[in-house]
């Protein structure tokens, strides 16, 4: 698709920047601003989008609703029935899926409701006695709360690497993970490598470091959307994405770990610019649960209450970012 501006106005690039930079929504102004701009932290800009984004916009609308104690349920457990659903059900307006979308914004625990939600999640989903907890659990479910909490800044903690070693010891012998025990890897099962790709590769440990490498080939060779028959889903673009893939997500996840330059890739991000409109953005095609026949899921999805922070159907600042720095991080490692 080639972009293109009518006469006399702005190009593209820049009206679709400046819509990146607008300061209602300061979590996507402050990532355009160190991911598309190259800003460092300690630039003026930056800090004072990064110290808004609690107040203004998504995540403000976010914590808007959060309980005192820090869950967005009314209340706590009174049995161990009741343990198992905290936190996590239903599916997706509980506090687990909230959090994951707050860490993806860049809230971390300077935020008194980030270390809250912490506390909560170390207290019921993260000890061994708990009836429910996030150890040994399935790849989706391991590698968001991973993810979630080391972008957080409880990645040092014991019992968040923890959950790393439980996701490198769950690698399949093809490279892949899944959610199901003794079953070869998926693309679906992509959260392991997404944890991966919150550590530092200078803190990465050598299993780690492996691991990400096995991963990445798995993926590579798949051209990150080649397994069985075309699953449709897979190449629509969602957000939040809970424990879903499209190859948006493998894109992403992909460049952050380093293999920007591989040409393995040139399937998927040609899939990723033919999406691109004519006025130079993007479309959040769908809200999860997207499905497609056949599909396990929690509930059954007509049942389910979606969470969304911009509409479907319409031009999206998250997915325009998102696809904005993966070309981005495409282009540089030329």
């Amino acid at each position: 698709m080639t972009v293109r501006s009518a006469p006399g106005d702005p190009p593209v690039e820049t009206r679709v920047l400046d819509w990146l930079l607008e300061k209602e929504q300061p979590a996507v102004r402050h990532q355009a601003l160190v991911d598309l701009l190259d800003r460092r932290e300690d630039d003026p800009e930056v800090r004072a989008a990064r110290s808004s984004r609690a107040r203004v916009g998504w995540a403000a609308e976010q914590l808007r609703t959060q309980g005192p104690r820090g869950s967005w349920e009314r209340r706590e457990p009174r049995n161990v029935s009741e343990y198992v659903d905290f936190l996590y059900f239903p599916p997706y307006l509980s506090t687990n899926w909230r959090a994951i979308v707050l860490a993806d914004l860049g809230l971390d625990r300077s935020h008194p409701g980030v270390r809250k939600i912490a506390e909560l999640l170390f207290e019921y989903k993260l000890r061994l006695s708990s009836p429910f907890n996030f150890y040994h659990e399935e790849v989706c479910i391991s590698g968001n709360a991973a993810r979630m909490l080391t972008r957080f800044g409880y990645g040092d903690d014991p019992r968040v690497q923890r959950l790393f070693a439980w996701l490198i010891e769950d690698q399949r012998e093809d490279g892949g993970w899944n959610c199901s025990q003794g079953t070869p890897g998926t693309l679906d099962a992509w959260e392991a490598l997404a944890a991966f790709a919150t550590v530092p590769k200078a803190k990465r440990p050598a299993a780690m470091d492996r691991a990400v490498e096995r991963g990445a080939a798995f993926y590579l060779e798949r051209r990150l959307f080649e397994e069985g028959a075309r699953y449709a889903p897979w190449f629509r673009l969602h957000y939040p994405n809970h424990y879903f893939y499209d190859i948006l997500v493998g894109l992403d996840v992909l460049t952050q770990l380093g293999f920007a330059d591989d040409r393995r890739l040139r399937p998927a991000l040609e899939l990723l610019r033919g999406r691109r409109r004519p006025d130079g953005t993007w479309l959040l095609d769908k809200i999860h649960p997207d499905v497609g026949t056949g599909i396990k899921v929690y509930s059954d999805p007509r049942k389910i209450r979606p969470l969304q922070i911009e509409a479907p159907g319409r031009p999206s600042k998250w997915i325009t970012l998102k696809a904005l720095t993966v070309l981005k991080r495409t282009a540089d490692a030329q």
